[in-house]
């Protein structure tokens, strides 16, 4: 039977008139409206993951009380982790660092979860894919963390049997064929190697950097100015080169051209105290004395900062301030 468009009109506005002004819930699950922050923060605290997950991001969300979204958040953290769901351990990492970037406790959970997936992701790799070049190359890594450079030197070599070209292979090997006990052997076979790197990426500036400053340390300074000079320019925001090409400028006489070095350097590191003391000596030298006393004053001003924050660190490691310098 057709029911006219007119009485479907009525039965509707009936119906409206009829209703209850509050329905009853639904019976199932709570409407996600109705979260409790507290006993989200119950069930996650008692283990009770699969039910607490899907309701954490609600929660956290409406909770008020700091310290309940600090314990909503970490304990998301954990059963994230617990249900291998690796992408929402990052998200409720980052919503932690967003809301305590300074709480230790955030931090260290922090260091620990990262710690975890790095080493999840790594025996991923292992077991996944046990011949590919890219374990050689963590296997490198590590054993450069524990200064095995031998070893990290042989395993990068391996990586570049099975990938010649490569890039950042070539600079990681001279990088640890350089942090040997130097000789004239060990200085040769890594500037080969970063000249190798050059070769198939012409753009890294961090071979040149290396190149550049073994160059200066030879004084042979039209070469380091030259390539401290592409470093910079491959890499606006690397003040190690701003600072060795103002170093190298100054050693070859031309402190007018050092001053925009390293005038970029402090601005890159405000606090570093190298940059301040080279920048007051080239101001100086170019007849600037205004200036370079002025940056003598940064210098002192950041070396005191620099001894001050390791003094700090030392005496939290410790209990104990250092010695005064």
């Amino acid at each position: 039977m057709v029911i006219p468009l007119c009485l479907l009109g009525a039965i509707s506005l009936a119906s409206a008139q009829t209703a209850p002004a509050n329905p009853p819930a639904t019976v199932g699950k709570p409407s996600p409206a109705a979260v409790d922050p507290a006993r989200v923060a119950s069930l996650l605290e008692t283990g009770r993951c699969p039910e607490a997950l899907p309701q954490i991001r609600k929660a956290y969300a409406h909770a008020v009380d700091k310290d309940l979204k600090r314990r909503l958040g970490a304990g998301g953290v954990r059963c994230a982790m617990s249900l291998d769901q690796t992408s929402a351990a990052v998200d409720f990492i980052q919503m932690l660092n967003r809301d305590f970037p300074k709480d230790p406790e955030v931090l260290y959970l922090t260091v620990h979860t990262y710690s975890d997936l790095s080493l999840r992701a790594s025996q991923a790799l292992l077991f996944t894919h046990p011949g590919a070049y890219q374990v050689h190359e963590l296997n490198a890594e590590s054993l450069e963390a524990q200064e095995k450079w031998d070893q990290a030197a042989e395993e990068y070599r391996v990586v570049l049997e099975q990938n010649p070209a490569l890039p950042g292979i070539h600079y990681r090997l001279g990088r640890a064929i350089l942090s040997k006990p130097e000789t004239a052997a060990t200085r040769a076979e890594a500037k080969k190697e970063f000249e190798e790197e050059l070769r198939n990426n012409p753009s890294n500036a961090g071979a040149e950097f290396v190149l550049a400053e073994l160059a200066r340390q030879a004084e042979n300074y039209p070469e380091a100015i030259e390539r401290f000079t592409r470093a910079t320019k491959f890499d606006v925001r690397f003040a190690d080169a701003f600072i060795g090409l103002g170093r190298s400028l100054l050693a070859a006489e031309r402190a007018s051209e050092a001053v925009s070095a390293l005038e970029e350097a402090t601005r890159l590191q405000p606090d570093n105290p190298t940059a301040h003391f080279l920048l007051a000596n080239a101001y100086r030298r170019a007849g600037r004395q205004a200036d370079a006393d002025r940056e003598a004053e940064a210098h002192r001003a950041a070396s005191e900062k620099a001894r001050q924050t390791t003094d700090d660190l030392k005496k939290a490691v410790t209990g104990t301030a250092g010695k005064a310098q």
